[in-house]
């Protein structure tokens, strides 16, 4: 299995052109972008020829997973989720991956108690 190619968003030989790719001594990227704050991983993201493409997931400084969610060509789509820093879910929403348009969301407090729940009425 080959590796994964993976580089740090703040590495100076990294940068976005007009199109808004993201490039890697001058080239579209196609792997992983890390970004690291104090030397702990805060986020990593998967690109194609410069573009986000694949899984996306952030992380609270002690480590603990802030967010995880997925994009397509640059766009949401999918399921997301995010969390509060105790490890409690703190919403959940889906994206009709064609239009990356929101078609629901649920939010619950850091207790877990909910708070909202919507949906897109497309009837």
């Amino acid at each position: 299995m080959a590796s994964v190619l993976r580089i740090d968003v703040d590495d100076p030989n990294v940068d976005m052109d007009h199109a808004q790719r993201l490039l890697c001594r001058g080239e579209p990227f196609t792997g992983e972008v890390a970004e690291y704050q104090s030397g702990q991983l805060i986020s990593l993201d998967e690109y194609t020829d410069g573009i986000l493409n694949g899984q996306s997931y952030e992380w609270y400084q002690d480590g603990t997973l802030r967010s995880e969610g997925i994009a397509r060509d640059g766009r949401t789509g999918g399921d997301s989720k995010e969390w509060h820093p105790n490890g409690s879910l703190k919403s959940r929403k889906s994206f009709d991956s064609a239009i990356a348009s929101l078609r629901e969301e649920e939010t619950w407090d850091e207790h877990g108690v909910p708070l909202t729940s919507w949906r897109r009425d497309d009837g």
